[in-house]
């Protein structure tokens, strides 16, 4: 019976696949009228967007940002909106949207560049204002996916912070304090649509674990990718819903094993160590070839700055709600992040 019922859920993905595949083709002239689901990537003179699965480039003023709705014409070539005009935008008025952009504002306002573009994307997965030479150094040592797939970077803060807290307690307290932490941060970062997937998969996954039940993680997972593929379909080609699925799989599968093996590495460096190269193992090659290029050293370089990560996010939101409010008791507390983007801005550097 549960063969069944798993070939039904395969069946109709495949089949809400097939029904909401678009139906232009090369050379049509169509009109995009959606909301912008992702967060637009600003270059000096441009901004790119995928709208209903094409790539848009439009010029780089007016700004369009996550939540906008917009309406846009051009020409089909190739997956891409050739020629794009926009004809209509309607900027965000949700709260959550509202909140999201005051934090970034609040980062970019009190810290310097690379610094606020970094805290801004591990704690929101925001890549709007991220550089361009911090960009490439970024892709050239592999830790591009720590500021742009923020749903791969919720699986790798909560296996960080399980590892992390069951030094001192108990590994069901520890998931349990890991699952609070992905939802306040899915909270905080205005509940993103790669956050919100990386949030549930990493739950139940976590949770599966943590009651010594795998089979169940594994169901769980899958069940939830499924689901959500019924309710998105263009999620199956989203680099964040890959990753986060991909990333989660990985630590499931290979994070254990690793740290067996690695048994003679000192604990406080092997949780990190096993952590990062457990989710790269799965996610190395979707990185290639999303970016173009790997570096054979990139879990050693994960390793070294993925420590960073967790009280990088901690003190973010913290000095963001905080900020929020009181700026300067806000900017106080933000200041305590600078060594640490500090030390992640130079091992990036330096292997880059």
């Amino acid at each position: 019976m549960r063969y069944i019922i798993w070939f039904l859920l395969v069946l109709l993905v495949l089949l809400r696949q097939i029904s909401n595949r678009p139906v232009y083709s090369d050379g049509d002239r169509i009109r995009v009228t959606t909301r912008v689901t992702n967060e637009p990537i600003k270059y000096e003179y441009s901004q790119r967007l995928i709208l209903s699965g094409l790539k848009v480039y439009l010029p780089r003023f007016p700004e369009i940002s996550y939540g906008d709705k917009v309406v846009v014409e051009g020409s089909v070539l190739s997956r891409e909106l050739k020629n794009p005009v926009l004809v209509f935008q309607d900027k965000g008025t949700g709260l959550l949207f509202k909140f999201r952009k005051k934090l970034i504002d609040f980062y970019q306002e009190s810290l310097p560049e690379p610094h606020a573009s970094l805290v801004a994307g591990v704690t929101l997965g925001s890549k709007q204002s991220i550089p361009a030479d911090f960009w490439e150094a970024l892709k050239t040592t592999g830790t591009a996916h720590v500021v742009v797939a923020s749903g791969m970077n919720v699986t790798l803060v909560a296996g960080f912070l399980v590892n992390f807290l069951i030094i001192f307690m108990s590994r069901r307290r520890a998931v349990l304090l890991a699952l609070v932490g992905i939802w306040i941060y899915a909270l905080v970062s205005g509940f993103d649509a790669p956050i919100v997937r990386a949030a549930i998969m990493g739950s139940i996954g976590f949770t599966g674990i943590a009651l010594g039940r795998v089979n169940d993680a594994w169901r769980g997972l899958f069940l939830s990718a499924l689901g959500m593929l019924i309710v998105k379909t263009e999620w199956l080609s989203d680099l964040g819903f890959i990753l986060s699925f991909v990333a989660t799989a990985s630590l499931m599968l290979f994070e254990g094993k690793i740290e067996k093996k690695l048994n003679f590495i000192p604990k406080v460096l092997r949780v990190d160590f096993s952590t990062s190269l457990a989710a790269q193992i799965g996610v190395a090659p979707i990185l290639w070839i999303s970016f173009g290029q790997f570096n054979v050293l990139s879990p050693i370089i994960n390793a070294l700055v993925l420590w960073t990560i967790a009280p990088i996010t901690i003190i973010g939101m913290i000095s963001g709600f905080v900020g929020i409010y009181v700026p300067l008791i806000g900017r106080l507390i933000l200041f305590v992040v600078y060594p640490l983007t500090a030390w992640f801005i130079g091992v990036v550097g330096l292997f880059s």
